[in-house]
């Protein structure tokens, strides 16, 4: 009964936000160049904040952004610190996430699996399966190379960040936490005897994740599918939808609305449901396609190695390659940026480097897997031909790739589209709302306040054209990586030191693994009991 009450009462505020956001739809329909006025309004500001945030220096024929180069380094910077934890952790994050080491009464909000499917759901988005496709027709090839690259190296910065997140976490009234860089950028530069410098980077930080969010998280991702649902339903010139961007908007926001009204606990339990269900989605139909290519495969595996790290097909040789690839994948997998880490802080643990290593999971899922494969498919399609990338966006660019193959390919990529923009929008709400709710306090009226925006922006992305939105998003997500690079450089001795005492404690038996003394015999099982081990 009290789960039908609760379920009632969201769905009338739900309601209430689509009424309020309905007027934007009456007046699309009474004017029908409204697209086509936001993105004259949107595309001059989108120009300049790139132009200020992306600031470039010019290297050997290329320009090489500064904030990439950045991330590049802090990403090097966590992979020889903790000695390529990236490598060696993995066998210990796979253990994790199936719960080995849960612990029921541990403080935090949902388990190891919904704190890592809810960081994926909001790194898998439609950058995984349009932003790859601009990437290989901007830099060739080559791209792929450097992209899983940065994935790999990625990996360790997620692990020092979800580490300082849940270290240095909030405990709210409510019983609820609240984590991220933010927090860990505040207190943990205020331990080091910098308070100023702390308080300035936590709220730049929380000032820039919640615009962020309004780009990356929701506009552009609306954005991107209602392109792929106007192309299966008709395509630019026959879809009844394809001058009804707000409509569709309007639907995906409602949806959307339902689910983050209930916060990080509702967002978890379907994000654990569609994460392993669209991953699974898409990568079975990208490997269908693969092997239906499969004559274009050592074609495919010579452009990459040869692009990668010869001169031809991008401007800058090499280094544009470089840049290009290690580019996309931060924007996809988001390693450095932190936002990931407002949703690693809220897991149930008593000891916060096992969510550092659980964080490790999520570039190899989103960029070493999801992306290598979409790259793949695209540079397989490239050898029968060679010039279909010509003309066309990034998600539409990966339909015709499917399409190619199986014509009704498609439909189900539509699917996967959906998914992956629904689930990264969901997650990217919670982010922007700790962003929020640092800035502006717990109370229930500020939260509702920013949820209504959140879907506000969601309307709003559906009616802009892809090329101001992808370069609005891709600027207000990576100008928050400034401050947050910097606190991991300052804080990672505290990471390292958390680290040292979590393998103590493994090696002394503090720490049970309960699926071994589950599997163990009864005398084992009593002889740890003996020893005053817990189990």
């Amino acid at each position: 009964m009290a789960d039908t009450i609760r379920f009632l009462h969201r769905s009338r505020v739900a309601l209430r936000t689509l009424l309020a956001l309905l007027p934007l739809g009456m007046a699309s329909t009474a004017h029908a160049g409204i697209d086509q006025s936001v993105e004259a309004l949107v595309a001059p500001i989108a120009d300049t904040v790139s132009s200020l945030i992306f600031f470039s220096v010019p290297l050997f024929g290329t320009e090489l952004p500064l904030v990439v180069l950045w991330l590049v380094a802090g990403a090097v910077f966590s992979t020889l610190y903790f000695n390529f934890i990236n490598v060696r952790g993995l066998r210990h994050a796979l253990k994790l996430v199936r719960g080995d080491y849960a612990c029921p009464k541990a403080k935090g909000e949902v388990s190891h699996f919904q704190a890592l499917a809810t960081a994926v759901s909001g790194t898998v988005g439609i950058g995984n399966i349009g932003g790859v496709a601009i990437a290989v027709s901007l830099g060739g090839p080559g791209v792929l190379f450097w992209m899983v690259l940065a994935g790999f190296l990625g990996m360790s910065t997620k692990f020092v960040e979800c580490t300082l997140a849940t270290h240095y976490r909030r405990q709210n009234a409510d019983g609820s936490v609240s984590g991220g860089p933010m927090f860990y950028l505040n207190r943990g530069l205020a331990e080091r005897g910098l308070p100023r410098l702390g308080r300035f980077m936590g709220g730049f930080y929380a000032v820039g994740i919640v615009i962020g969010c309004l780009g990356i998280g929701n506009m552009f991702q609306s954005n991107q599918a209602f392109v792929q649902f106007v192309n299966v339903t008709g395509g630019p010139e026959g879809s009844w939808f394809a001058d009804k961007g707000w409509l569709f908007g309007l639907a995906m926001a409602a949806l959307i609305g339902l689910v983050i009204l209930g916060g990080i606990k509702s967002i978890a339990r379907v994000t654990e449901k569609i994460v392993p269900f669209m991953a699974v989605l898409y990568c079975s139909m990208a490997l269908l396609v693969i092997g239906m290519n499969a004559e274009a495969i050592p074609f495919a595996i010579s452009a990459i190695f040869h692009g990668a790290f010869t001169p031809e097909g991008v401007a800058g040789g090499a280094l544009g390659a470089i840049i290009i690839g290690f580019q996309r994948a931060v924007f996809s997998n988001e390693a450095g940026i932190g936002s990931a880490a407002i949703a690693h802080s809220a897991v149930r643990t008593r000891h916060p480097v096992t969510e550092g290593y659980v964080s490790l999971l999520e570039p190899f899922i989103d960029t070493i897997v999801i992306c290598s494969l979409t790259g793949l498919v695209i540079v397989t399609t490239l050898y029968y031909e060679p010039g279909f990338a010509q003309g066309v966006g990034g998600i539409e660019m990966t339909s015709h790739a499917f399409e190619r193959n199986v014509a009704w390919l498609p439909i189900p990529l539509s699917v996967a589209a959906l998914l992956f923009a629904f689930s990264t929008a969901i997650s990217w709400s919670y982010y922007g709302l700790k962003g929020w709710s640092y800035l502006f306090g717990e109370s229930q009226l500020g939260r509702g306040l920013f949820k209504l925006l959140f879907c506000s922006f969601i309307v709003i992305g559906a009616m802009i054209q892809l090329r101001s939105m992808l370069s609005l998003s891709d600027a207000l997500v990576f100008v928050i990586c400034v401050p947050n690079i910097l606190g991991i450089y300052l804080l990672a001795p505290v990471v390292k030191r958390e680290l040292k005492r979590y393998h103590a404690k493994l090696r002394d038996g503090e720490i049970v693994d309960h699926r071994e003394h589950r599997e163990a015999s009864p005398a084992v099982q009593r002889e740890a009991r003996t020893a005053g081990k817990s189990l």
